[in-house]
């Protein structure tokens, strides 16, 4: 399908440069190709057609009507044969093509064709000749190589060196991204732990130390997760050339990881260098120098990790939860969150095989074994550091530092053979096609009257009988649109202007000018880039930039883009629709927010019945649209939907942008003739068209014409057979004439290219421009630019079709259906919900019954705060990507003036409350009786209360990203930093009373401090229990942490606020951003 997108000028050049190749380089070459002109067909020795799972003919392309012929079936004379090739097995369209009068038609399924086929002289031949074995006498020895790869081991790993150095160096954007991220960090981190601020006399004052080496190492080996999605965007292009035998899997895994070091070896090196010092760790050099190679062995360590959760999971959302379960384990059982003595029995294993427990025993080691923690601590005959080792379960003695050391460097060569492994032996998931077939569930669409083409090769549009009835349930009001010295331009790119463009602005359209009537059906054409799109852009009021001027009417009157809006619909090219509701919702929701309010239920539906039948999608009621190319319609079924949910809103005047590209010819068929039956209402359509049969281009009543520039050089009618145009262009001295059963849309665009104009010495511009043909253009775009007697200009009375509170309940309504048919995010949130309170429940089993020292304390708000960010930021990333999909929805949607953005956020927002709530009742059952805390329904109310509100925060604050930034990629890297800050300053890692006071106001500004505030207060703030050192438990949480359990009211309505303002933030940035780029 490499003409998909292509006019068919184009299509025909590189085809025919193919044929050359293969001619005089002896190859062999086999196309597929969707809509091939015929002269493009032309080009072709061999045909090979397929239907339904057969060869119906493999031969000589002069030999398949013969065959057709044979069976039957006769190809009428301004038929495109490949056209009749594509329709001719099918159930819908091949009666039209029966030639043998004298015998009743019965349907010929595919299967007996490719029958017949073996016994028609060209079968009989093939099959011979695979029945006589090949005589290799004929062939040269050399000829079959004798070798896997092209060359040697070296120079394949030399060629994917220099490719993976090229990569990076062309990606370089990302790795200066990570450096600003991680400076950032690190200056946020050394001023958190300034070094006047961090005394080293009590074991409090290690353990503040303890937590900037844990948060040091979090955030190096979070540092290489950006290799997962790396990993995955470049896979797609290694499974092609592995599988064309380009190289072996390890000439590619190996470059990845070594290239790897030299960055690593920056990124860690600027961050020790700004914070080692600064923190005030041991100021020994060999510590120093120990501290950077450990950190760089972490990073390659976690980098081959990513790389090989990325070539497992192979896409970002099946990698994405093999990542969070693979960092939840090492996160919670890494020795800091739970210490080591508190592991359970069936859960040891985790702690022994987590690189992050070798990583922070190691760097603990390496700080409380220096000088500076060697005094003894009173009453006790251990030295302060060893005190704080041992206090958090880890390792005190010295050589667990190279233990650690060499348990990451081993972690990090199998995590990278792993990696290799996966890449040569996992091959890409298959994407499922989409096919809802359609034949025998409509009986009525069998008629050949239905048909685009007639049997005798008359007329190439014969009315649907079901269709032509011009009075529909609601009448609408026709309009017309006229343009005159329409000009459009844009700044001109600073590319252009370096390579000497002195002009400030770059025109596109350049005064064009035209009239579309009702009851008309224009094409819109032109070369790529000649501005086909762009001036659909401009009429139809979807730029976003750029200068337009000239003179837009409609009916005579200025066009306002409000009005017009209401009057109006565009088809766009890319089949923009929410996947999870069906064909019919889809058209519902579109007439429930489009037509006026005066219409009520009951005619708006009888109205979404007559716009299915119009269009053919009767039998597909009830099938979900799905993605595209993923699941759901297929391409064609997409575009009539496209169609359908324009046609709803009842306009006068519909805009369709290349209805029939990516389509074969029988699909291209049936949309234009939902496009015809469009038009036969008496509505004024427009489409852009790239390369059209003889039977779509002839279905066309009007042509708009424009050359590369933005210029029209033929507008006006086509004539039976292209009669008109080809008078037109053949009139010129020079222009070639067209040939026999030559497709008239594809001769014009080639007598009309820019290499004819030169060699001609013509401008096609200037011949139009002093025709007859302009003349009466300008005159008929005069007498259209007058408004009729008695007629009014376009007014209503509110910007919206329907009420506030209707919107509001519309855009519930769908994003209710939405959600309950999206199991992929629902179900399997509450699914990883489940499975992580199981986790969380067994590790910390019965926790909460334990409060008899501080480190019980410790561990308990560990599990309060390893499981607030994880089912926080797994509920963030998750719902990015369903806000991105149905953004790009939004932007059509509210282009078309079905509503404002506040009910859409409202929508969106209100829907997820009830997913949330029993996902946070989910975990909160589970948890509570696993973990064991206090029976109380004071204090299991607020953890549950707690909990809702901190995975909602989170939620929108997922949303809220996505709204803010342009795509879903740098909303997830922005989310991430701030994921990164809030981890930094939850009261976790660093309490509250031992933050500097410049770093204060931030832990009361971080939704994640309120929440553990909240958790901690609620279950322990209360208890009077005294603890190992002679503290109570109400005590111990004032001084160390500064929880009060009377302040659980403010922490209440913090975090109802925080639900309150990323919801604001959210509905605010869909209406005053729109990135998308017309």
């Amino acid at each position: 399908e490499i003409s998909t997108g292509l006019d068919s000028s184009t299509t025909y050049s590189i085809v025919n440069s193919l044929r050359q190749s293969v001619q005089i380089l002896k190859g062999t070459a086999v196309i597929s190709l969707l809509q091939p002109a015929p002269e493009t067909y032309n080009l072709f020795d061999d045909i090979i057609l397929l239907s339904d799972g057969y060869i119906v003919y493999q031969g000589p392309r002069d030999d398949v009507l013969e065959f057709f012929e044979s069976m039957g079936f006769k190809c009428p004379q301004r038929k495109g044969v490949a056209d009749f090739l594509q329709e001719v097995t099918s159930k819908k369209d091949q009666q039209q093509y029966w030639s043998k009068r004298n015998e009743r038609y019965r349907f010929i399924t595919s299967k007996e064709f490719a029958e017949a086929y073996e016994s028609f002289h060209v079968g009989r031949k093939l099959g011979d000749e695979l029945a006589t074995p090949f005589d290799k006498t004929k062939c040269h020895p050399a000829a079959l190589t004798n070798d896997k790869y092209g060359i040697g081991k070296k120079e394949l790993l030399k060629v994917c060196t220099e490719r993976e150095l090229l990569l990076m160096k062309r990606n370089s954007f990302v790795y200066m991204f990570k450096f600003s991220q991680l400076t950032i960090m690190a200056l946020i981190t050394m001023t958190l732990f300034f070094r006047t601020e961090m005394p080293r006399d009590t074991t409090d004052d290690g353990g503040i130390y303890a937590g900037a080496l844990f948060f040091v190492v979090i955030m190096i080996m979070f540092n290489g997760m950006s290799e997962l999605a790396m990993t995955i965007f470049k896979l797609p292009v290694f499974y092609k050339q592995r599988d064309l035998l380009f190289f072996p899997s390890w000439a590619y895994a190996l470059p990845s990881w070594i290239l790897k070091i030299p960055v690593t070896l920056v990124e860690v090196g600027l961050w020790v260098i700004l914070t080692y010092y600064v923190i005030g760790f041991d100021p020994n050099i060999s510590r120093f120098l120990k501290h950077f190679l450990l950190l760089i062995v972490v990073n390659q360590m976690a980098s081959g990790l990513f790389r090989f959760i990325g070539a497992m999971g192979r896409t970002m959302g099946v990698a994405s939860t093999f990542g969070s379960f693979a960092l939840l384990l090492q996160f919670a059982l890494g020795g800091f969150v739970l210490s080591r003595d508190d592991v359970k029995s069936w859960w040891i294993w985790g702690y022994w095989t987590s690189p992050m427990m070798y990583s922070v025993n190691s760097i603990l080691v390496n700080e409380f074994d220096g000088k500076k923690w060697n005094h003894i601590v009173s009453g006790g005959n251990e030295t302060l550091g060893t005190t704080v080792v041992k206090s958090r379960g880890f390792f005190p003695e010295a050589y667990w530092y190279w233990i650690g050391v060499g348990a990451l460097v081993g972690f990090t060569i199998v995590f990278n053979f792993c990696y290799s492994l996966a890449l040569a032996f996992l091959n890409p998931f298959d994407k499922p096609q989409a096919v809802l077939p359609e034949d025998g569930e409509n009986a009525e669409n069998v008629e050949v009257s239905s048909q685009i083409t007639s049997t005798d090769g008359g007329d190439s549009i014969t009315e649907s009988q079901n269709n032509n009835k011009k009075g529909m349930v609601l009448p609408f009001e026709p309009h017309s649109i006229t343009f005159d010295d329409v000009v459009y331009s844009v700044d001109m790119p600073q590319e252009m202007k370096e390579q000497g463009a002195g002009e400030d602005r770059l025109v596109l359209l350049k005064g064009v000018s035209g009239a579309f009537r009702p009851g008309v059906l224009t094409a819109l054409m032109g070369v790529s880039g000649a501005g086909k799109t762009t001036l659909m852009d401009v009429l139809a009021g979807r730029k976003t930039g750029g200068y337009i001027d000239g003179d837009i009417k409609i009916s005579g009157y200025p066009k306002k883009q409000e009005t017009f809006a209401r009057i109006s619909g565009y088809c766009e090219q890319n089949d923009i629709h929410s996947p999870y509701v069906t064909v019919y919702e889809s058209l519902v929701y579109s007439a429930w927010l489009r037509l006026p309010q005066n219409v009520d239920e009951t005619t708006r539906k009888m109205f979404v019945d007559e716009v299915m039948e119009l269009v053919e999608l009767r039998p597909l009621r009830s099938a979900l649209v799905g993605l595209p190319g993923v699941n759901g319609l297929s391409t064609e079924q997409r575009k009539r939907l496209t169609i359908a949910v324009e046609l709803v809103a009842n306009p006068s005047i519909i805009f369709m942008d290349e209805p029939t590209s990516g389509l074969d010819a029988r699909a291209a068929a049936i949309v234009m003739r939902a496009v015809r039956n469009t038009v036969d209402t008496g509505r004024t359509v427009v489409c852009t068209i790239h390369q059209p049969s003889i039977d779509i281009f002839e279905a066309f009543d009007e042509l708009f014409l424009m050359k590369r520039g933005g210029q029209e050089i033929y507008v006006g009618p086509l004539g039976r057979h292209s009669c008109h145009l080809i008078k037109y262009f053949e009139s010129n001295p020079g222009v070639a004439k067209i040939k026999e059963g030559y497709n008239p849309a594809t001769w014009m665009l080639e007598v009309t290219a820019s290499a004819q104009e030169m060699m001609l010495g013509v401008d096609f511009t200037d011949v139009y421009k002093n025709s007859d043909l302009y003349r009466r253009n300008k005159a008929l775009i005069s007498e259209l630019g007058v408004p009729r007697p008695g007629s009014k200009d376009l007014h209503f009375e509110t910007q919206y079709s329907q009420s506030f509170w209707t919107q509001c309940m519309a855009c519930l309504w769908k994003q209710h259906w939405s959600y309950w048919r999206n199991p992929a995010y629902t179900a399997v949130r509450f699914i990883f919900t489940t499975f992580i309170a199981l986790i969380f429940g067994t590790m910390f089993w019965d926790l909460g019954t334990k409060v008899s020292k501080s480190q019980d304390l410790l561990n308990a708000m560990g599990s309060m705060y390893a499981a607030v960010l994880f089912l926080g930021v797994q509920n963030a990333s998750s719902v990015q990507p369903v806000v991105a999909v149905e953004r790009t929805v939004f932007y059509r949607e509210r282009a078309a003036g079905m509503y404002s953005a506040i009910p859409y956020a409202f929508g969106q927002v209100s829907i997820e409350i009830p997913y949330i709530f029993v996902q946070s009742v989910f975990y909160g059952i589970i948890v509570y009786a696993m973990i064991g805390f206090e029976w109380d329904v004071g204090k299991f109310f607020w953890y549950l209360f707690i909990m809702f509100f901190t995975l909602l925060y989170f939620t929108f604050y997922g949303m809220m990203s996505v709204a803010v930034t342009p795509n879903q990629n740098v909303a997830s890297i922005v989310a991430a930093f701030f994921y990164g800050v809030w981890n930094l300053f939850s009261g976790f890692i660093v309490p509250r009373p031992r933050m500097p006071v410049w770093w204060r106001w931030y832990y009361w500004a971080n939704p994640v401090a309120w929440t553990l505030y909240g958790l901690v207060a609620s279950q322990f703030g209360d208890i009077q229990t005294t603890l190992s050192d002679n503290e109570t438990v109400e005590q111990f949480l004032r001084r160390y942490f500064g929880f009060k359990h009377d302040f659980l009211g403010v922490v209440a309505a913090v975090l109802t606020a925080y639900v309150f303002v990323f919801a604001f933030t959210f509905a605010f940035a869909i209406k005053a951003f729109n990135f998308q780029r017309r």
